[in-house]
């Protein structure tokens, strides 16, 4: 799992690096930072090097917000991705 969430933690950060503009580059690494922290919490929580709080572990605990949150985010990302990318069909 932290593979996957190291995955995803890098190819966001990718995604603010080749965006087209500033403000998707950071948009881009905005939510690479929320996802980074929210790994990083729930890690040092299930460790016990970090005081218990309330984050709820992106995309595996069960929250009506959170996960509607986390839902958007990563929407966002495919939005900034795919405006990168040049357009086939031009008239």
């Amino acid at each position: 799992m932290i593979i996957l969430y190291v995955f995803l933690v890098t190819k966001a950060l990718y995604i603010a690096k080749t965006a087209k503009d500033s403000i998707g580059s950071l948009i881009a690494s905005g939510i690479a930072g929320i996802f980074l922290f929210h790994m990083t919490e729930n890690i040092g929580m299930v460790m016990g090097l970090l005081p218990i709080t309330g984050v709820p572990l992106l995309l595996i605990s069960y929250g009506g917000s959170s996960m509607i949150t986390s839902y958007l985010l990563i929407g966002i990302l495919l939005n900034i991705s795919s405006k990168r990318q040049k357009t086939i069909f031009v008239r």
